[in-house]
């Protein structure tokens, strides 16, 4: 299974026009091009016990996405038991009643299907593409397993060393997952962000079967999850063999959430991390503020707005301002350079820099050409042809997202995870479209201060010329 890289700073830095799209979803390309999966309605509708269910049709394949969405992940820990979000996420295929473990897999793919799941910060999804014809095989698996997820110790036990390997392979291996785990726990500090999705190994070597089936019993209520159902299907059907298999599962209310605020930063934070890498890197992370409403006049929600356009201007295609600025010439500073920005969350949100210094220059000089490239945007603005473009390619690239119906039901499912519309992709790049090259300069100058920011450095140590490189654990999931 995964656990999935929410949000601006992860392993690797994808192009800023990446990240939002994979934020603003399938539906942002109807601005340009009216097809008709686009404007296909989308059906929302509450069960009695409090589950939502999401409907699109599109009747273009023989074929539909079975998503369930529950609103609970990392973010939902607690200290010592990090990580038990991602491990119940893996625990959810070892059986029911009337499952063996492994047997919900089985199952699926002898019904032509495929199916995983994923565990973010912010939520858990499980997912089954199979024919259209056999949707009502998944959605009864589906609901059982969410109502009646059990399985022996022994199961638990063997699954947590394949989620332990996986943390070895994904993160203690890799020098650069290392330094941002360690950028994100030094960034934040009351949020509960700071804490790794896969978990901190202490709190993976101490946890006990009993500490899943508790995370189980408190988050997996009806009310608490979502199913999203998009393809080859009709609304109406859909609603019925909802009712009939999920809505026969007890009501329970969702457990009140404590807020964990993330207090105001004073200071730059530094961090020196030493790994056996053969690159440097540096990353800096400032503290910005996050989409909240798609309705005009909240400032917050302006600015984040704005901040994901000057992401796209430093980053946001071949060419752009950090590649000309630090990577070409004739002595490149870096042979890397990215930016992103954290649009929207559960918890707070940071605008990353990176670079990995090119053979002879320095982290420190990387930094400051990542620094300097944001200062010459708040000092002489950005020019309108950089913004057409960059809304022009948000727009066109969407369009390649119509033949997934995976990606439909995976934007419905995100914007319900955050509270929003059904119809946040068309506003979102609205409100997009609508901001200024003002409005990006400001935030240019507002939010790149020592006090919003954290420095971290990946120190290059020599490689061990006796390791092997890992395998992936047998029953790692992708």
């Amino acid at each position: 299974m995964k656990h999935l890289p929410t949000h601006a700073v992860r392993l690797s830095f994808p192009r800023a026009v990446r990240h939002l799209l994979g934020l603003c979803g399938l539906v942002l390309g109807s601005l340009a091009l009216a097809q008709a999966p686009l404007k296909a309605p989308v059906t929302q509708f509450t069960l009695a016990n409090g589950m939502t269910v999401i409907v699109k049709s599109d009747r273009r394949a023989p074929t539909a996405v079975q998503m369930l969405w529950v609103r609970v992940g990392s973010v939902d820990e607690v200290d010592g038991t990090s990580g038990v979000a991602h491990v119940l996420e893996h625990m959810l295929f070892k059986g029911t009643p009337d499952l063996k473990a492994g047997e919900f897999s089985r199952r699926v793919a002898a019904l032509g299907g495929r199916e995983n799941a994923f565990t973010s910060r912010d939520f858990t999804g499980y997912y089954q593409q199979i024919p259209a014809a056999r949707l009502e095989d998944v959605m009864r698996l589906e609901a059982d397993r969410f109502a009646h997820n059990q399985w022996a110790d022994e199961e638990f036990v063997k699954e947590l060393e394949v989620v332990k390997e996986e943390r070895r392979l994904r993160t203690e291996d890799n020098p650069r997952a290392q330094l941002f785990e360690t950028l994100n726990a030094t960034a934040f500090t009351a949020s509960p962000y700071r804490r790794p999705v896969v978990g901190w190994m202490s709190d993976l070597d101490a946890m006990t079967p009993d500490d899943a089936r508790a995370f189980y019993r408190h988050w997996y209520t009806p009310a608490n999850a979502a199913v999203v159902v998009a393809g080859d299907v009709d609304a109406a059907e859909v609603r019925r063999l909802a009712e009939k298999y999920y809505g026969r599962i007890a009501a329970r209310p969702v457990p009140p959430r404590k807020p964990r605020l993330e207090p105001v930063q004073s200071g730059v934070r530094r961090i020196d991390f030493k790994a056996p890498a053969e690159q440097a890197l540096v990353a800096l992370a400032f503290k910005v503020p996050k989409l909240t409403t798609l309705d005009g006049g909240d400032a917050d929600s302006d600015d984040a707005l704005a901040l994901t356009v000057l992401a796209a201007v430093l980053d946001g295609y071949s060419g752009a301002r950090l590649e000309r600025a630090l990577t070409q010439g004739d002595s490149p500073l870096a042979d890397s350079a990215g930016a992103s920005n954290g649009l929207w969350g559960r918890g707070p949100q940071l605008f990353t820099l990176s670079g990995v210094p090119a053979a002879g220059k320095t982290a420190e000089q990387v930094e400051a050409a990542l620094r300097a490239e944001v200062a010459r945007v708040a000092r002489e603005g950005v020019r309108e042809a950089e913004l057409t473009r960059v809304k022009t390619q948000w727009v066109a690239s969407e369009v390649y997202k119509l033949d997934s119906v995976m990606n439909q039901a995976r934007e419905l499912g995100s914007y319900w995870v955050q509270g929003l519309p059904l119809d946040a992709g068309e506003r979102l790049i609205a409100r997009l479209r609508t901001v200024t090259a003002a409005q990006v300069q400001a935030v240019a100058a507002r939010y790149f201060g020592d006090d919003q920011l954290t420095v971290a450095l990946l120190r290059p140590q020599p490689l061990d010329p006796q390791r092997k490189p890992r395998t992936p654990p047998a029953g790692a999931r992708h």
